[in-house]
């Protein structure tokens, strides 16, 4: 009977202790957080962020020259090819100076005629004033006066009168005449002294296309493009402006810029005196800092986009820079070093616009509980977090 007994009772608790421990296993599975897949999880880091705009564009020299020569001529030398370094005052190209040199010898032998011409003309007008003076006058009239009171006293006859009359007419005339040339050989003078200053202004202008010939840099530099060979016939900048023989060209690479467009919509937040750092194609993982200088006044408008125009300057005292490269120039609006940075995503805002983030949490359901932040600056990736959480923090991207 006692067997009996005892399993009816074992019959009784199995099945209660079974439920009983298939309830508390539901129970804990079901309070159990949900798993989160590792791609959601971010950490809280440590870093330095900064709030910028970009100016995407090229590399231009500080400076550059259109080398064109003033003389018209055929290139004999050049001295320096593209890439070469030179400095100012340095001899670039040779004209043919054959040419020139018969030009000048041609205007100093015009110049000593035109100047022997003129000691001649001054020795006529020093003569004609001489033989104006005409002392022979002045007898005449004496003479003419005496006789003139003797006629009056009837000593004098009447032809001794008219003799003595025509003689006074005829020293007259002689002065006018004698005066006359002395005007004539006062600008005979003149002109053989204007002859001598165009002889020496030709000659001048020779000797200056003979030194033009040689033709030098105005600047210190690269030479960025070489336009001439030798032989190539070289037409004078002062004959056809602009359409002159461009020979070369020359660049200042000691310091360069990068000309790039930002849109219309960031122009307001940029100043000239901005930091700028830039980075080049050429250069991967380096950045070359640099300084804004120069903002457009006015935009322009392409495909109903309108930008303006950004000047960076660069320095380049070790040449690394070269024109035409590629560059993006980001602009620094406001930066923030040794803070903590999440990224961008994991920020949430609520309908009040106010941010928090999900804090990994193994106490709570989902996993992860949320907490409010203090936000700072976001360049679009990362986020600053002034308050609300720690470094190396887990958070749950929303």
């Amino acid at each position: 009977m006692k067997h009996a007994s005892h399993r009816k009772i074992l019959w009784v608790l199995v099945p209660g202790v079974l439920v009983a421990a298939s309830f508390v296993w539901l129970r804990s599975v079901w309070a159990a957080p949900k798993p989160i897949p590792p791609e959601k999880l971010v950490k809280v880091e440590r870093g330095n962020i900064a709030r910028s705009v970009v100016a995407v564009g090229h590399v231009e020299p500080r400076s550059k020259v259109e080398i064109k020569s003033k003389a018209n001529g055929i290139i004999q030398a050049l001295l320096v090819d593209e890439g070469d370094q030179v400095k100012e005052g340095q001899v670039l190209a040779e004209l043919d100076k054959e040419y020139l040199e018969a030009q000048v010898r041609g205007a100093k032998a015009a110049l000593e005629s035109a100047q022997a011409n003129l000691e001649a003309a001054i020795a006529a007008e020093r003569k004609a004033r001489i033989e104006a003076e005409n002392p022979e006058l002045d007898f005449a009239r004496r003479e003419y006066e005496r006789v003139q009171a003797l006629f009056e006293q009837r000593i004098a006859s009447q032809q001794q009168l008219d003799e003595a009359a025509r003689q006074f007419k005829v020293a007259s005339n002689r002065r006018e005449l004698l005066e006359a040339a002395v005007g004539c050989a006062s600008a005979q003078a003149a002109q053989a002294k204007s002859n001598v200053a165009a002889a020496q202004a030709a000659l001048d202008r020779a000797t200056e296309d003979l030194k033009h010939a040689t033709i030098r840099s105005p600047i210190s530099g690269v030479v960025l493009s070489r336009n001439t060979e030798v032989g190539d016939a070289v037409s004078s900048i002062l004959n056809l402006g602009s359409a002159a023989t461009l020979i070369m060209t020359l660049g200042d690479l000691s310091s360069v810029y990068v000309r790039g467009e930002i849109d219309e919509s960031d122009v307001g937040k940029i100043k000239e005196g901005l930091p700028v750092r830039t980075t080049i194609e050429s250069h991967p993982g380096e950045q070359f800092a640099g300084t804004v200088t120069r903002i457009a006044p006015m935009g322009r408008e392409r495909n109903n986009v309108t930008t303006f125009e950004v000047r960076v300057s660069i320095p380049n005292p070790e040449g690394k820079l070269r024109v035409n490269m590629s560059a993006n120039a980001e602009i620094v609006l406001e930066e923030r070093t040794g803070v903590l940075l999440v990224p961008e995503l994991a920020v949430v805002y609520d309908k009040e616009k106010r941010p928090w983030v999900q804090v990994v949490d193994a106490t709570e359901k989902a996993g992860f509980r949320k907490v409010p932040v203090v936000i700072g600056i976001s360049n679009g990736q990362k986020t600053e977090v002034v308050e609300g959480v720690t470094e190396s923090a887990q958070l749950v991207l929303p």
